[in-house]
């Protein structure tokens, strides 16, 4: 290929089927030529006005419930920034050269979301195709003889995919409303299982936690940063347990609570890690499940870590220099049937360092090599290294994580020393 710029405006105009797209307003911020025509509507009628403005609902028809459909179907891509296909519409519209005339359509959208630079819905996408000839055309073409019998034949056809469709409709509304109630309940067992964030005194660090896609927004990756008992400390934790949803979240919390605990007891994250490990036995569900924990002295700027199987936290001096805090790595929680003592490093730093913890969702891509994400992650750090931990924590989610979020819950935790 030539370097020749592409024209998306011209791509836009010439895709052949109906598309527009709506600002989160739900104003048109434009329609392809193909929307137009099929439309029946000129670009002036159309762009800058809101949707239910240039299509209402036909007041003529009680049952008209098309706007109310799409309604939901482009609120629901705004709240999830997920792509949403409905089900087939009946969606009359006016006729735009003899206004009070409306005219029988059938429709079948699928609404998507184009995102931001800061990972929000700025646009929606709403392509449609349309069907009405296609419904139409079930009442057949025949004879003289046959054709009244073909016809009401293809009318009860009709009728059948519309019912149908209507009440796939229904069907699928009942689900959303069920798995709503069900995500209210798990954030509220999230937030109750997760520590505050303001839990470190005056020391600087920012919390990030990310569900993966289609996820109930809650999963197994936890955080916890806690005080420790003796001298200017504190202790900066992740773990990961293995799957998503109610019951990962059950055992996170679990784990979590027994580290915290751990950690304000134990001489150093060796044995803190040693205590959970023996914990994790016990707890249905811990199989396999990894954790790294630090504790920071910041009177002697020190950091003293172990990791239980998971991926080396990353300190970034204030030079730029990266060092993965690699060296005391033993297996994953429930991986070692002997109490011996798991190992712990320390290495030192100076002021303006920052130290990030993570879980695996941030680094591992499907057919990529983990070093790559190791790679990726501590370019990130280093050049964002001068801002505070929030930017620096939404600035490396920016560059880390896929547009349309990951296969996997992400944890991350930046604290600046």
């Amino acid at each position: 290929m030539n370097d020749t710029a592409i024209d998306y405006a011209a791509v836009f105009q010439a895709l052949p089927g109906m598309v527009a797209l709506l600002t989160p307003g739900l104003v048109y911020a434009d329609a392809n030529e193909e929307f137009l025509r099929v439309a029946g509507r000129k670009r002036e009628q159309m762009v800058g006005r809101h949707l239910f403005d240039v299509f209402p609902d036909n007041p003529e028809e009680p049952g008209a419930n098309g706007m109310r459909n799409l309604e939901a179907s482009l609120r629901r891509v705004l709240a999830t920034g997920e792509r949403d296909t409905m089900a087939l519409q009946r969606y009359d519209v006016e006729s735009a050269d003899r206004p009070g005339e409306w005219e029988e359509r059938y429709w079948s959208p699928v609404n998507a979301p184009v995102y931001g630079p800061d990972g929000s819905v700025v646009l929606l996408v709403h392509r449609v195709e349309e069907v009405t000839e296609l419904i139409r055309a079930r009442g057949g073409r025949g004879t003289a003889a046959d054709d009244g019998r073909v016809g009401s034949r293809g009318r009860v056809l009709e009728a059948e995919l519309y019912t149908r469709a209507r009440e796939l409709q229904e069907l699928n509304e009942r689900l959303r409303l069920a798995h709503a109630r069900e995500r209210e309940v798990a954030l509220a067992l999230q937030e109750a299982m997760l520590p505050p964030r303001m839990q470190v005194g005056h020391h600087r660090a920012a919390v990030r936690y990310r569900p993966a896609v289609g996820a109930l927004n809650v999963c197994g990756d936890w955080y916890d940063l806690v005080d420790l008992v003796g001298g200017n400390r504190i202790g900066v934790s992740v773990g990961d347990v293995v799957g998503h949803g109610l019951e990962a979240a059950g055992v996170m919390g679990q784990l979590r609570s027994a580290l915290s605990a751990a950690s304000r007891v134990a001489q150093g994250p060796g044995e803190a890690l040693n205590v959970l490990g023996r914990y994790a036995h016990v707890v249905d569900g811990a199989e396999s499940a990894t954790a790294v924990t630090t504790f920071i002295d910041f009177d002697h700027h020190t950091i003293t870590y172990s990791s239980a199987g998971h991926p080396p936290p990353v300190l970034v001096h204030a030079d730029g220099r990266v060092e993965f805090l690699d060296r005391a790595t033993d297996p994953p929680l429930d991986a070692r049937p002997d109490p011996a003592p798991r190992p712990e490093a320390r290495t030192t730093y100076d002021d303006g360092a920052t130290l990030a913890l993570y879980t695996d969702g941030l680094i591992e891509r499907r057919r990529e090599d983990i070093d790559t994400g190791l790679n990726r992650l501590a370019d990130a750090l280093a050049r964002h290294r001068k801002a505070d931990p929030e930017s620096l924590a939404d600035a490396v989610l920016w560059e880390l994580l896929p547009p349309g979020g990951a296969t996997d819950d992400t944890a991350l935790v930046v604290v600046r020393l």
